[in-house]
């Protein structure tokens, strides 16, 4: 299940979400926010979830100011994957996307964002070394209030 594939690339974790850097980088910073427990419809969400993530929305999007200076984020909760297979098995989770109006090198790697101002280019692919990743995982964690 998903809430239990989320330990590899984690940033952070509150007692209901945990938040993992997602497995390329072409938007530096991107990170997956996964329910702990298994919930299908963000409808089912408690109070107490929904309350959590808004202070977790707070937190990571000043993280990746500090850290990165991002200008601006992308939201999404789509889920259509899971309703690729038979029987569909979706769990509520959220792409994290930090956008940039401005080049920005970290470790050795150049990121660009040439689409800002408009949706995120879900084909865009960039990946980037296991010691960069360390390096965007420690950077983001330090700015974490």
């Amino acid at each position: 299940m998903f809430c239990e594939r989320t330990s590899e690339g984690l940033i952070h974790e509150t007692s209901y979400w945990r938040v993992v850097l997602a497995f390329e980088q072409s938007y530096l910073g991107r990170c997956l926010v996964v329910l702990k427990r298994h919930c299908g419809d963000l409808a089912e969400l408690r109070p107490e979830e929904w309350s959590d993530f808004a202070e977790l929305v707070k937190k990571l999007e000043s993280a990746l100011r500090k850290a990165f200076g991002a200008t601006m984020f992308n939201w999404t909760c789509l889920m259509n994957n899971a309703y690729q297979h038979d029987p569909p098995n979706p769990h509520v989770h959220w792409h994290f996307r930090p956008r940039y109006d401005h080049e920005v090198k970290f470790a050795g790697v150049v990121f660009r964002d040439p689409g800002f101002g408009h949706h995120y280019d879900r084909m865009r692919v960039q990946r980037v070394s296991e010691d960069v990743k360390r390096k965007i995982i420690e950077e983001i964690k330090q700015n974490l209030d």
